[in-house]
């Protein structure tokens, strides 16, 4: 444990229930590997205190800002000062800056965190097709940075086609020359195969998509992180797809976190 002094800039999580985040754990191996003096710590507010807790952050000096999950992405929205285009037309936010004269902005980080991941991992995606299952939670944030970062078309599937048609309709309003098309469970001729959803947690979930449609040449993505190998990455893995695991998007929102909170050691 790091000595915390009264020069600490303190961050929190803010979650209902909190018992699971790992937010924390890896935010302050990046504070000690960076050599920031910061810590991160979890702050467990209900619904009914989310207010309150956003204004007493206003008044807390040391405070750098707050990271945001379940169930406070959206109403954080209306908590805030400024909200990134991004994150309005997302509807969610997953974090949350504290400025020096008290104001908070919020933006959302799911996606670009997703994107980083996949370029870490050299998984090229600009001018790549890619076929996104998924138009709620996570799903939404991932659809916005693939366009934002060059896919030439991205094609989105959901059982609800309403919900597809509404985040095609949100994403081509902040990006209007995007090829984005409706899917069905076919993921055939996509370069980029993505599960946006939360299916694959437990065994006995549907798969996302039509994994009988798969080919050695495509790239298959998660999101989710335990389990490590989920029923679609192991059905993506047994046709020979190099796949992307779940993990990687939370180590480059921890980069993307740290910079856009100023959580940066200077020099």
């Amino acid at each position: 444990m790091k000595e915390i002094s009264g020069n600490t800039r303190v961050f929190g999580i803010i979650a209902d229930p909190i018992y699971h985040v790992k937010t924390p754990q890896r935010l302050n191996e990046h504070f000690a590997r960076t050599g920031f003096d910061g810590v991160c710590v979890p702050f467990h507010v209900q619904p009914d205190g989310l207010a309150a807790a956003m204004a007493g952050f206003r008044t807390m000096q040391s405070l750098g800002g707050v990271i945001v999950t379940m169930p406070h992405k959206t109403a954080v929205l209306d908590l805030v000062d400024q909200v990134s285009p991004v994150a309005r037309k997302i509807g969610a936010a997953n974090v949350i800056r504290r400025n020096a004269d008290g104001s908070l902005y919020a933006h959302m980080l799911d996606g670009e965190g997703f994107v980083g991941g996949l370029h870490e991992a050299q998984i090229p995606v600009k001018g790549k097709t890619a076929y996104l299952a998924g138009a709620g939670g996570a799903a939404n944030a991932i659809g916005f940075a693939l366009v934002q970062a060059g896919v030439s078309m991205l094609t989105i599937a959901n059982r609800t086609q309403a919900k597809v048609q509404d985040l095609k309709d949100r994403i081509l309003s902040l990006y209007p020359d995007a090829d984005i098309r409706i899917g069905t469970a076919d993921p055939s001729g996509h370069d980029l195969v993505v599960n946006g959803t939360s299916l694959g947690m437990k065994e006995s979930d549907a798969l996302p998509l039509d994994v009988s449609r798969l080919r050695p040449n495509q790239y298959v993505c998660e999101v989710i992180m335990e389990p490590k190998v989920t029923p679609l990455l192991r059905a993506a893995l047994n046709i020979g797809c190099p796949v992307q695991y779940g993990a990687p998007m939370l180590a480059s929102q921890i980069q993307l976190m740290a910079k856009m909170l100023g959580a940066e050691a200077e020099g």
